[in-house]
């Protein structure tokens, strides 16, 4: 199988990466008391020395009451900011490029966890409170820049604070950050879209990284055609985004009726701007028996995965298990080295953290 493709340079505004595999963000929650240890820098540092495209990291969050649901997910503000520093620059140093993910979780708690303060979302939060939320996005954004990252990515997706505003079933305010329709309810992120973009300047690459689905339920769109999607999308754009990050449970289901694109496919045929993949890539003995022709007849599978690629429905590809679990994943992509590949089980995960 020809992989080429996939390892194309991709270059857009002042990012630059030597191939189309990102590295998802996924929370570990193993920064203790919210600081960034020497141990975090040696794990994204592995990945970067593996031919990794770009690293998202796991979500680092905002200097806000209740932004965090758990008390070692790192913090993006205050002393972390040493730790984080470390981490660019051991990426670096290993050929990598990295973006932090910045986030709020707003009020969705973790079974068994109590946090000191009350979680906050769109229908206990003052206006006040949404203005230093977006001034605290923006402060965050200008650290990011500050400390070096290659560019960032604004967390608005799977139901934490700014998906919580998009979302009718979370968002029940009558004041001009609600609304009955999808153009209405944007305004919260459109803020910190336009407050980011001002901190960090026109050149810094801004991603956004959204979903329909949520995890307090599977079956949710928020845009229901591509006209309510392009209500949606259009207007981020205008305000800063550059790259759209598509979050769906699985790459290859068709977003909507009557076109095979995915969520991905559909943001970048709306936009015109780059977008991000991710859903269950690498996850299955199909997709890596696609290595030796097997599983054509399954849609969750490389040759798939490249298919949509070199159609030209996305730009990169985001994977997130398989490169938690393998830090090589990308690496022996890129060498055939398939029968290396560690097929991703929930048992064995936690070791390769």
């Amino acid at each position: 199988m020809n992989l080429e493709s996939l390892f194309e340079p991709f270059s857009y505004g002042g990012l630059s990466l030597k191939n189309r595999f990102v590295m998802a963000p996924m929370t570990r929650s193993k920064s203790p008391k919210g600081i960034p240890t020497g141990e975090v820098a040696d794990y994204y540092a592995r990945r970067a020395a593996s031919d990794v495209g770009l690293i998202l990291t796991e979500g680092t969050v905002i200097d806000r009451p209740s932004s965090k649901n758990h008390p070692d997910i790192p913090n993006f503000y205050g002393e972390a900011l040493n730790g984080w520093e470390k981490v660019v620059q051991d990426v670096h140093a290993n050929g990598g490029e990295i973006a932090p993910q910045i986030w709020h979780v707003g009020n969705t708690t973790i079974p068994g966890i109590t946090m000191p303060d009350p979680m906050e979302g769109p229908e206990t939060m003052s206006v006040e409170d949404i203005e230093d939320s977006i001034k605290k996005f923006a402060e965050s954004a200008a650290a990011a820049k500050r400390l070096g990252f290659d560019c960032l990515e604004l967390h608005g997706a799977h139901g934490y604070l700014i998906d919580q505003f998009f979302w009718t079933g979370t968002n029940k305010r009558t004041d001009e950050y609600g609304g009955d329709t999808i153009v209405k309810r944007n305004k919260f992120a459109l803020e910190v879209i336009k407050a980011v973009r001002a901190a960090v300047g026109k050149d810094m690459v801004i991603i956004m990284r959204l979903s329909q689905w949520k995890q307090q339920d599977y079956t949710v769109k928020l845009a229901q055609n591509p006209a309510e999607m392009e209500q949606w999308l259009q207007p981020m754009v205008e305000a800063g985004v550059d790259i759209f990050h598509c979050s769906q449970r699985r790459f290859w289901e068709p977003e909507f009726e009557g076109s095979d694109l995915n969520f991905a496919g559909w943001a970048k045929k709306i936009t015109g701007q780059p977008t991000i993949t991710v859903g269950s890539v690498g996850l299955s003995g199909d997709f890596l028996g696609s290595f030796a022709g097997q599983g054509a007849e399954k849609n969750n599978n490389l040759d798939e995965l490249t298919r949509r690629y070199e159609r030209g429905d996305f730009d990169l590809i985001a994977v997130g298990r398989a490169i938690l679990q393998d830090f090589e994943w990308v690496k022996k992509m890129k060498e055939g080295k398939v029968e290396e590949l560690r097929e991703f089980t929930a048992e064995s995960l936690a070791q390769y953290y």
